[in-house]
């Protein structure tokens, strides 16, 4: 092959999909020249699962990424087709926000983005080898033409296309998403140069024609009647929005899934990779829940300009023709006819404990690593990585610190450290359970918490910092006002019985009186006239901090004796090998990790209590001498 040099970049993102985007945005924006591959540009963030951002867990992360100036939130607000806040009826630490895409204009609307951006160029091309090694660390990329790219960074972002094999039934096939090609030299390439890889495996449903479904045997599910934005920067997102709709499997379902579990690729020995546990195959449902009567089927559209619905819930690596019988037992769909069939796919990836916290490889100076070549899965978590990635691969290059996120600070946070100190053995997904101060770090406040550390960055525009200091003012104003209004028990009573609660004998300020479960900012406006107008984003600020300053102010003192241990830090070349009194294990664990922190090493699989302590008396004799 003649190897052709087309051209120097300071950095090279390889895969545009959610990862890659933001990936590339955030180091173009930073002000490097970014050159962002993908093998095919139709593939640029495209939904080849699910047709939706946000979600339980994920929501968080979608407004961090807009807090941290990211592009994720902008693009769903301008292209969802349907709204809804999950978990309302719980606490504000788990509302999470969930947006149903057009996936066409998702991807069309970032693609524009992303071609728009100064500094950055997205091109179509297959990256077959990354030029570097050890010592030197990264030289550039060659692509499958014979192009050559010099590059001081790359960050790899392949999504399930790094030797992707889909499975449906007795047929196994080397294939990316949706059937575009997979990335096999690249693979075969990194290997060769070092990387340890392994084998995780996801999958997606068949997509049914619309026209073919009864939707009135089926549960009809509405969004939100205010529709609630993601990003900081949008207020009114208001639009008219399309259904989905629920049903259910049943016995019959289930017998014939059961008749067929030799015939699936899981259950077949076809399949090697560990699949997701937290999004498992209508298979592997029967098989963990096998008293389970019943499960949902949502019937979700993926888009305005398509026929095609996406089945959530029943992903499958059975034969069509088993699909075809199981589908046609689901009420609404007896007369399903399936546009593209459910299949499993299995790709490569690597040991996120490979990475340092920077998510940059361990082994190879310059290569940073996002998305589900790190083992996670999900869009959110792809992006989330992506723009960390990119941040980390800018000051990396300028010979700066790396931006690092705590657990203390944000669900990126908890991510990351998830990822990086713990490690996963099966596709990570994000939930609020994940996250030990999940109080603190609501999907309300991301701006608070990140919006001044994006700009210290660069990658906060002044229109968006400029909003983020109005927002941040009206809602301390705000506080204060309600602190100081007082309001008579004669007025308070006239709202608190219409909502159900016992009336008050004594006057308070109207924020005592929102402390209530049954008072909210907005249902007590009748007896507020001159509450200023404000942003829903600043309202639920407000009414947050205010009814829940008491666990609020509990929480951050936690967060203080976490910070404790979190900045003790560990020097680099501490020989843990050496420490009297560290348990073996330990030595072992420490020694391939190199915990930057106490916290983070307390954190280690492995790593015990009394290791901990072992390691505080070695720090403290080290202070000392």
């Amino acid at each position: 092959m003649e190897i052709k040099k087309l051209g120097t970049y300071d950095i090279v993102v390889i895969g545009a999909g959610h990862a890659g985007c933001e990936a590339a945005l955030a180091a173009a924006r930073m002000g490097k020249k970014t050159l962002i591959l993908s093998i095919n540009l139709e593939a640029v963030a495209n939904m080849f699962c699910n047709p939706a951002i946000g979600g339980t867990g994920k929501g968080h992360l979608v407004r961090e990424i807009d807090a941290l100036g990211g592009e994720m939130g902008l693009c769903i607000d301008k292209t969802f087709i349907q709204s809804r806040m999950l978990n309302v009826s719980k606490g504000p630490a788990v509302h999470s926000l969930r947006a149903q895409a057009d996936k066409r204009r998702y991807h069309e609307e970032m693609k524009r983005t992303l071609e728009k951006q100064e500094n950055l160029l997205l091109r179509q091309g297959e990256v077959i080898d990354i030029d570097m090694d050890r010592e030197d660390g990264v030289k550039g990329v060659l692509l499958k033409t014979g192009a050559y790219y010099s590059c001081k960074a790359v960050v790899i972002a392949t999504g399930t296309f790094l030797g992707g094999k889909i499975f449906i039934g007795d047929t196994g096939f080397d294939s990316g998403p949706n059937g575009l090609s997979p990335s096999t030299e690249l693979a075969e390439a990194l290997k060769k140069r070092g990387l340890p890889m392994r084998r995780f495996k996801t999958g997606t449903p068949a997509r049914a024609l619309s026209s073919s479904l009864d939707y009135s045997k089926m549960e009809i599910q509405l969004g939100d009647e205010k529709p609630v934005p993601f990003s900081f920067m949008d207020e009114n997102v208001d639009r008219e929005q399309v259904p989905c709709w629920l049903t259910y499997t049943n016995e019959e379902t289930h017998r014939i899934i059961r008749e067929n579990f030799s015939r699936s690729s899981l259950f077949g020995g076809l399949i090697e990779g560990v699949g997701p546990r937290y999004c498992p195959s209508i298979e592997s449902k029967l098989e963990r829940f096998p008293d389970k009567e019943r499960h949902q089927l949502f019937v979700e559209p993926e888009g305005l300009s398509t026929e095609e619905m996406y089945l959530q819930g029943m992903s499958s690596s059975l034969p069509e023709d088993v699909q075809e019988a199981f589908y046609r037992t689901i009420p609404g769909l007896e007369n399903i006819q399936i546009v593209r069939s459910a299949y499993a796919i299995e790709y490569d990836c690597i040991d996120p404990l490979d990475l340092n916290m920077n998510l940059m490889h361990k082994a190879f100076p310059g290569l940073f690593c996002a998305g589900q070549f790190n083992g996670s899965s999900g869009y959110e978590e792809a992006a989330a990585q992506g723009l960390m990635a990119g941040i980390n691969a800018v000051l990396w290059l300028d010979g700066k610190e790396p931006f690092i996120i705590d657990r203390s600070e944000g669900y990126i946070g908890v991510l990351l450290d998830d990822l990086i100190t713990k490690g996963t053995n099966e596709p990570y997904r994000m939930m609020t359970s994940r996250a030990e101060y999940r109080l603190v770090l609501r999907q309300d406040n991301a701006d608070i918490r990140l919006t001044q550390r994006g700009r210290d960055l660069g990658l906060v525009s002044d229109e968006r910092y400029e909003k983020y200091l109005s927002d941040k003012k009206a809602m301390e104003d705000e506080i204060a006002r309600l602190e100081a209004l007082k309001i008579k028990p004669s007025v308070a009573n006239t709202v608190i019985v219409r909502e159900g609660g016992s009336p008050v004998e004594n006057g308070a300020s109207l924020a005592e009186l929102l402390k209530r479960p049954e008072l909210t900012y907005d249902n007590t406006e009748e007896i507020d006239p001159e509450r200023p107008k404000l942003s829903y984003h600043v309202r639920t600020k407000v009414e947050v901090s205010i009814k829940y300053k008491g666990y609020i102010d509990k929480q951050l003192a936690q967060i203080e004796k976490f910070k404790h241990l979190e900045n003790k830090a560990l020097p680099e070349d501490l020989d843990y090998m050496a420490m009297e009194g560290l348990r073996n294990e330990a030595k072992e664990k420490l020694s391939a990790q190199r915990p930057l922190s106490v916290g983070q090493a307390s954190r280690i699989s492995g790593v015990s209590p009394a290791d901990i302590n072992v390691l505080l008396v070695w720090l403290e004799k080290l202070r000392r001498s």
